[in-house]
């Protein structure tokens, strides 16, 4: 299989950097292949830190995923998120000329590019540019126009924005790794295409994707994206808080919120004691899991009111029957769901990024931490897909016009012909009678 048949997912994110390579097996499920991981040094909450750190991890990482793949990595999808992530709402018009045809793909088309060309805030620039909802001639609640009549078309945009310089940092750490970057795709809706199935983007659901850095909120209702938010800290600082609350180095501190701890604190928990070597010379450190799921609790706490509090800001918080899905590496906490449901007062569930993978060899895929690098791989096949379709389309049409020019030719040639022979016997019989 050729190389242009994988798509690679590449994730810089604030603990790891990973890339997932795959490709699309007979059944249409996505097969990994093969995945690297190392551990993401320079980047701060989700934003490039330090360029030469960022390319050396990015280098490890593809390496390994080369390696465990057989396939050379060349054009990658990446991923993108922090605070500096912003989206806003707008309304798009177009006149169309004609009203005899019918509205094609390519009014839509030039509908987005319009909005891209939006005036937004110096140093930003449009990453995504998301249709919500169409109006055909003053008729409102289209999700699909393609087809109809009509001279006046609308749509409502739902538009994301980020810094050029983040994303151009992103894209230099990516090249100086000897990449390519073929498209830039926001975070939040990568891990929502892994995790979320369709009936739960039309019920209304929130996806809370709690990472190292960043905590990524994207609300869908009636299968369209309503809003997006970026909250600028996760699970990381949740180990320095463990860190500097139990004093214990960092590196413990990771391991005892990964192995022992819960966001809920339980009385069953008053006799558990974890004990943690000391420093060279000295004696064990005991520690309380009561204690542990106590810190833990307080830290969870305020970032899930932030995510109600923006979930309410949204105005969706009342039409979000599927409730919401918490994906990303902070969703390995014990107990998480349910004090996501305390707190919003909405149905939850860990999202696993296994709805669109066939069985797979590589088990860690699964796991929450990875829904973002699935998502950047469906997201990647869906524009390869979208690239190919567009490719026969026009090839067919420049082998129409070739057909066209060669049936020019002909009729000229053949026309000139007769006219010749035609002339040749008038004039013939003209002499014969002179």
């Amino acid at each position: 299989m050729s190389n242009s048949e994988f798509i690679v997912g590449l994730d810089i994110g604030t603990t790891k950097i990973c890339a997932i390579v795959a490709r699309k097996n007979e059944h249409g499920k996505i097969e990994v292949v093969g995945m690297g991981k190392s551990e993401s040094l320079g980047v701060s909450r989700g934003v490039v830190a330090n360029i030469d750190k960022t390319v050396d991890a990015i280098t490890r990482a593809i390496r390994e995923a080369e390696d465990h793949s057989g396939v050379e990595i060349r054009n990658v999808y990446v991923g993108i998120a922090g605070q500096h992530i912003k989206s806003l709402q707008h309304r798009g018009i177009l006149v169309r000329d004609n009203m005899d045809t019918e509205i094609c793909s390519d009014d839509i088309r030039k509908l987005a590019e319009d909005m891209k060309r939006l005036v937004v805030n110096p140093g930003d620039r449009i990453i995504h540019v998301l249709p919500q909802e169409y109006i055909v001639d003053n008729e409102a609640g289209i999700k699909d126009p393609v087809g109809m009549a009509g001279i006046r078309l609308e749509a409502n945009f739902h538009i994301i924005t980020g810094q050029i310089s983040a994303a151009q940092n992103i894209k230099k750490c990516v090249e100086k790794s000897g990449l390519s970057m073929v498209d830039m795709i926001l975070e939040p809706l990568a891990s929502s295409a892994a995790v979320l199935s369709e009936e739960e983007k039309e019920a209304g659901v929130a996806l809370v994707d709690i990472g190292g850095g960043t905590t990524d909120i994207a609300i869908f209702q009636d299968g369209i994206i309503r809003h997006t938010y970026v909250i600028p800290f996760g699970g990381n600082v949740i180990t320095d808080d463990i860190k500097e609350g139990c004093m214990v180095m960092r590196s413990q501190a990771e391991i005892l919120k990964l192995r022992f701890g819960s966001a809920i604190s339980d009385p069953s928990m008053d006799n558990q004691i974890v004990s943690i070597p000391g420093l060279r010379g000295r004696d064990a450190k005991e520690i309380s899991v009561r204690n542990l799921a106590n810190i833990i609790n307080a830290r969870m706490e305020e970032i899930l009111e932030h995510v109600d509090s923006e979930i309410n800001i949204s105005g969706y918080k009342n039409k979000l029957i599927a409730g919401v899905v918490v994906t990303g590496g902070g969703a390995q906490l014990k107990n998480l769901v349910q004090l996501v449901e305390y707190i919003t007062g909405l149905d939850a569930r860990i999202g696993l990024p296994i709805e669109h993978l066939a069985p797979v060899k590589l088990e860690n895929v699964k796991h929450p931490m990875y829904s973002t690098g699935v998502g950047l791989i469906l997201k990647g096949f869906e524009d390869f897909q979208y690239k190919r379709a567009r490719q026969v389309p026009e090839a067919s049409t420049k082998l129409t016009e070739e057909v066209v020019e060669e049936k020019k030719v002909s009729k000229k040639f053949f026309g000139s012909f007769f006219e010749n022979a035609k002339n040749f016997f008038v004039e013939g019989v003209d002499e014969s009678f002179k």
